[in-house]
C-alpha cells in the first residue's frame, strides 16, 4: 500500500521529467556515448598522474580534446607518463567518425537480422493459426450446408446476380487500378517462390487456400487501413510526422503537407516521370525516386529491399573495419620505422620511443586529431618528404577523402567480380549499394555527390596550398630557414592539416595575419564539404526540410542519360561553376540553401557566444598583454576547437596551445565548444542509414511519395494541364 501511494505521488513529477529530457535517438545517443566516456577517462587519468602532476580540469579538457579529434593541448604530452599518452590513443581511436559509423553499421546489421528472425516465428506463428482455423471453419461450414439443404432444397437455384457480378463499365482511373493490383499480386506470388533462400524472409502467401473453403476478394476502390492512414486526411488540418525529426538541419516545427487521397495504382501511373524501375534489383510495380527513395511497394517487395539492404549491410560490415584498421596498422608501422631509423634523436630529446612517437603520428594524423608526442609537433619533420607526405594521405583517408576512397572501393570489387551466375549476388548487391548507398551507410555516397565532394577537396586543399606560397612571399622568417622545395611540401602539408588534420609544419604566428584569417575561415567550414553532401544525399531530406519538391518532366532526359560516364560527371561541375547555384534546378539549389543557411545558424551563435563569455574571463591577462592574448587569438582558438582542428597560435616560451594559459573556467567552455563542434558534423536522427528497420520508415517514403505526387498534379492542375 505503501509502495502504491509513493508511485502516486512521484508519478507526475517522473512524467515532468520524462518530457523534459530529449528523445531518445541517434543524436542524443552519440552525445551521451561521448560525455559519459569522456568523464570516465578523465577521472582515470587524472588519477594515474605520476611524475607531472596534473589537474582534473586539465585531465578532462585532455579527454574531450583527445575523443572529439580536436588536438588542442593544455600541458606538453611529452611530460605524460606513457600510461597517460596510451589513454589518448585510445580515446582518439574510439571517437572517431569511421570507428563511431562502423559501430551503427555493426547495429544495424544485427537489427536486421533480429527483424528477419521475428518474420520468420510470425509466419510459423500464422501459418498455424490458419491451418487450425481452416480445419474448424470447413467443419463448421459443412455442418450449416447439411442443415440449410434439408430445411430449404431450393435453395439456391434462382439466385440473381448481386451488383458486383454484373460488369458495369469502367473508368480509365478503374482500370489503371485493377491492372496494377492485378500485377502486383501477380509478382508477388511470383517472388515466393522464387528465390526466397536468396531474398531473405518475403511476405508469405496463404499457402492453405486448399482448406478453405472460399476466397474473399476486394474491389480495387476498397481502401485498407494502412492505405487510410496516409489518404484519407482532413483538409484542414495538416498531417502529423511519421517520426520525430533532430539534428543540425531538421526543422521540427515543419508540418508535413496534406495529402490528397491518391491511390497506389494512381502514384505509379505517374511513376516513369522523372525515376525509374526497381526491377535491376528485384521485380515489382514500383519506382525509385529522388534520394534513392522506394515507391510503391507492396508488403512484400519491402521485405525484399530489406533483404537487398543487409546483404549490402554485410559487404559494408566487412569493407569498413578492414578499412579502418588496415590504414591505421599499415600507417602506423610505415611512420614508426621511419622515425626509429632517419629520426630516432628527435623522440629521445623528449624522452620518447621512436616507435611509439611514429605510430602515435600516423593514427593521429588518420583520425584527424592533430595531437603529437612531440613538443615541436611535425615542425620537427618539416623537411622530411617519407613523413609528410604519408601523415598528408592519412588526413585523407581518414576524413574528407573516405567517402571517395570507401566508394572506389565498393567499384572496384565490383569490377573485378567474375561475369559468373555464381557471382551474380553479389554482383547485384555491390551494384545496389553503388547506385543507393545512402540507404545503407553514412559516408558512402552516389556518384554524382562523391564527384562533387572530391571537387570540393581538391578546390578548398588547392586554394590553401596556394595561399601558403602566395601570402608568404617576402616573409623573412620563412625565406631564411626554408629552401624553396621544401616551402612547397609544408605549403602542402599545411593546406591538407588545417581543415581538419590539425598538425603545422611551421609555426602558426610566423605566417601572415592575412593567411591566419584564411586559416580561420577554412577551419569553421572544414566540415561543410562532407556534412552538406551527406545530409543532401539523405533519404529523408525532403521530411527533415519540411518541403517537398516533385519530379520535374524537364530533368527526364537529363536522367536517361548515362549518369556514370566521364561527360555526365563534368557536365555538373562545368555548368555549376557557370551559374554557380542558379545552374541547379530550384528544387536542388533550395535543399542546398537550407542545408547551408541551418549549418549557418547551428554554429554561429555557439562561437559568438564563447568568444565572448572567454573574453570575459580573461579581460585581465589581455590589459595586461593585448597582443599575446589578442581577440583574434582567441577566435582562432575558439573556432579551431568548434571545428576539431587543432592547430594553436601557441603561446611565448611554451609548446602547448594557446588554452593552456587559459583559466580553468575558460578551458571548461572550451570543453563544451569541443563537444559541440564534434556532433556538428553528423547525420540528422532521420537518416535512413542510422535508423533501425522499422515499419514507419516504409510508410514515411509512401507517404512522400503520395505529398510529391500531389504537389505534381497540383502544378499540372495551375498551369491548366489535364491530369
Amino acid at each position: 500500500m505503501l509502495g502504491r501511494r509513493l508511485k502516486l505521488r512521484f508519478a507526475r513529477p517522473l512524467r515532468a521529467i520524462r518530457r523534459a529530457l530529449p528523445p531518445v535517438n541517434f543524436i542524443t545517443l552519440h552525445y551521451a556515448y561521448f560525455i559519459f566516456t569522456g568523464l570516465l577517462a578523465a577521472v582515470i587519468f587524472w588519477a594515474s598522474s605520476t611524475t607531472t602532476h596534473v589537474s582534473f580540469t586539465d585531465s578532462l579538457f585532455f579527454c574531450v580534446s583527445a575523443m572529439t579529434e580536436a588536438g588542442l593541448n593544455t600541458i606538453n604530452l611529452s611530460e605524460l607518463n606513457t600510461w597517460q599518452q596510451f589513454m589518448l590513443f585510445v580515446l582518439i581511436f574510439i571517437g572517431s567518425a569511421i570507428f563511431v559509423s562502423n559501430f551503427v553499421l555493426q547495429v544495424r546489421r544485427k537489427a536486421f537480422e533480429r527483424k528477419f528472425i521475428s518474420v520468420i516465428e510470425s509466419r510459423a506463428r500464422k501459418q498455424r493459426r490458419l491451418s487450425l482455423r481452416g480445419s474448424t471453419f470447413s467443419m463448421s461450414r459443412l455442418s450449416m450446408s447439411k442443415s440449410r439443404e434439408n430445411q430449404n432444397p431450393n435453395l439456391g437455384l434462382d439466385r440473381q446476380p448481386r451488383p458486383a457480378d454484373v460488369d458495369q463499365p469502367q473508368t480509365p482511373i478503374t482500370r489503371r487500378r485493377t491492372s496494377v493490383s492485378e500485377t502486383s499480386l501477380r509478382q508477388s506470388k511470383s517472388e515466393g517462390t522464387d528465390g526466397a533462400a536468396d531474398d531473405l524472409p518475403a511476405a508469405e502467401e496463404d499457402s492453405n487456400d486448399a482448406t478453405l473453403p472460399d476466397r474473399i476478394t476486394f474491389s480495387p476502390e476498397t481502401v485498407f487501413r494502412s492505405q487510410k492512414q496516409f489518404e484519407d486526411q482532413s483538409p484542414t488540418k495538416p498531417r502529423q510526422r511519421v517520426f520525430s525529426v533532430s539534428g543540425v538541419g531538421a526543422r521540427s516545427e515543419a508540418s508535413l503537407h496534406r495529402v490528397t487521397s491518391v491511390s497506389r495504382a494512381s502514384i505509379a501511373e505517374q511513376a516513369p516521370v522523372g525515376t525509374r524501375s526497381t526491377a535491376d534489383y528485384f521485380p515489382s510495380a514500383g519506382y525509385i525516386s529522388r534520394n534513392s527513395t522506394f515507391h510503391n511497394l507492396t508488403e512484400a517487395e519491402r521485405q525484399r529491399l530489406g533483404g537487398v539492404e543487409y546483404k549490402a549491410l554485410l559487404w559494408l560490415s566487412w569493407i569498413v573495419p578492414l578499412y579502418l584498421v588496415l590504414w591505421q596498422l599499415l600507417g602506423a608501422l610505415g611512420c614508426a620505422a621511419w622515425v626509429a631509423h632517419n629520426r630516432p634523436g628527435t623522440a629521445r630529446a623528449n624522452g620518447l620511443n621512436p616507435w611509439w612517437v611514429g605510430a602515435f603520428n600516423a593514427v593521429s594524423a588518420f583520425n584527424n586529431s592533430g595531437m603529437s608526442l612531440l613538443d615541436a609537433n611535425m615542425i620537427a619533420f618539416q623537411t622530411s618528404y617519407y613523413m609528410l607526405l604519408t601523415m598528408s594521405l592519412l588526413i585523407l583517408a581518414g576524413n574528407t577523402c573516405y567517402p571517395i576512397f570507401l566508394r572506389l572501393i565498393v567499384w572496384t570489387i565490383y569490377k573485378c567480380l567474375p561475369k559468373r551466375a555464381r557471382f551474380d549476388d553479389h554482383r547485384n548487391t555491390l551494384r545496389f549499394l553503388l547506385d543507393h548507398p545512402r540507404r545503407c551507410y553514412t559516408n558512402l555516397f552516389p556518384s554524382e555527390h562523391t564527384w562533387w565532394l572530391a571537387f570540393a577537396v581538391f578546390a578548398l586543399n588547392g586554394v590553401d596550398w596556394a595561399a601558403f606560397e602566395i601570402l608568404n612571399i617576402g616573409n623573412r622568417v620563412l625565406n631564411s630557414t626554408l629552401p624553396v622545395h621544401i616551402r612547397v611540401l609544408d605549403g602542402l602539408f599545411q593546406a591538407f592539416a588545417v581543415r581538419s588534420g590539425g598538425f603545422y609544419v611551421v609555426a602558426i604566428p610566423t605566417l601572415r595575419i592575412s593567411l591566419q584569417v584564411l586559416y580561420v575561415i577554412m577551419m569553421y567550414i572544414s566540415v561543410y564539404p562532407v556534412v552538406i553532401t551527406m545530409r543532401n544525399s539523405n533519404v529523408y531530406e525532403e521530411r527533415s526540410l519540411g518541403v517537398y519538391d516533385e519530379n520535374d518532366p524537364d530533368n527526364v532526359s537529363e536522367a536517361s542519360k548515362d549518369p556514370n560516364s566521364i561527360y555526365s560527371r563534368f557536365r555538373g561541375v562545368k555548368k555549376q561553376l557557370a551559374t554557380g547555384f542558379g545552374g541547379l534546378s530550384e528544387g536542388k539549389s533550395y535543399f542546398i540553401q537550407q542545408q547551408l543557411r541551418a549549418q549557418l545558424a547551428h554554429d554561429a551563435w555557439w562561437i559568438v557566444l564563447a568568444v565572448f563569455l572567454i573574453m570575459i574571463i580573461e579581460g585581465g591577462q589581455f590589459e595586461r598583454d593585448p597582443v599575446d592574448f589578442s581577440v583574434f587569438n582567441v577566435i582562432f582558438e575558439v573556432v579551431s576547437a568548434y571545428g576539431t582542428v587543432g592547430i594553436s597560435v601557441g603561446v611565448p616560451n611554451n609548446a602547448y596551445s594557446f588554452c593552456g594559459s587559459w583559466h580553468k573556467l575558460s578551458k571548461l567552455i572550451l570543453c563544451a565548444v569541443m563537444l559541440r563542434g564534434r556532433h556538428r558534423g553528423l547525420p540528422i536522427a532521420i537518416d535512413r542509414a542510422v535508423l533501425l528497420p522499422d515499419e514507419r520508415q516504409d510508410h514515411a517514403e509512401e507517404e512522400d511519395a503520395a505529398i510529391r505526387m500531389e504537389r505534381a498534379v497540383s502544378r499540372h492542375t495551375t498551369n491548366g494541364d489535364v491530369v
